[in-house]
């Protein structure tokens, strides 16, 4: 996850006016300023989906938290894409024959016994496959 320091030197270079809030404007204007177009409609409807305490503005705290939050779901979704490489059977698991498959496609010649083992040192309920839940604790 990104620093909470980087998060705050972001919300800092989008707070033009240095009031500790960022309005629809501040936000259109730094979209703006790395050359990407956000229309004031779409700026509202960013700072409203970050303003959880409903005064149009969005402080620091909601901007950090909205910011981990974005971070977490792209870090999720690129792990459900980089499972979805190793379970290739359809059987929502990785298993020591997807797990060959897989690093064959990658160069690395195992047996689907070696695979088995290298599944068994993060398979936690003990099932001989890796659930989603065992590959994203073994990945983070």
């Amino acid at each position: 996850m990104i620093n909470c320091n980087v998060y705050e030197l972001i919300f800092k270079r989008f707070d033009e006016d240095g009031d500790g809030k960022l309005s629809p404007w501040e936000l259109q204007r730094c979209v703006g300023s790395i050359g990407e177009e956000l229309l004031m409609e779409e700026a509202r409807e960013v700072v409203e989906s970050m303003d959880s305490d409903g005064d149009g503005l969005v402080g620091l705290e909601e901007f950090v938290g909205w910011m981990e939050r974005e971070d977490e779901e792209r870090k999720m979704k690129e792990l459900r894409e980089a499972f979805g490489m190793y379970e290739m059977d359809g059987s929502g698991c990785i298993t020591p024959k997807s797990l060959k498959r897989m690093l064959s496609r990658l160069g690395e010649s195992r047996s689907v016994e070696e695979c088995g083992v290298m599944l068994r040192q993060f398979d936690v309920n003990g099932d001989g496959v890796l659930s989603f839940d065992e590959f994203k604790l073994m990945m983070l």
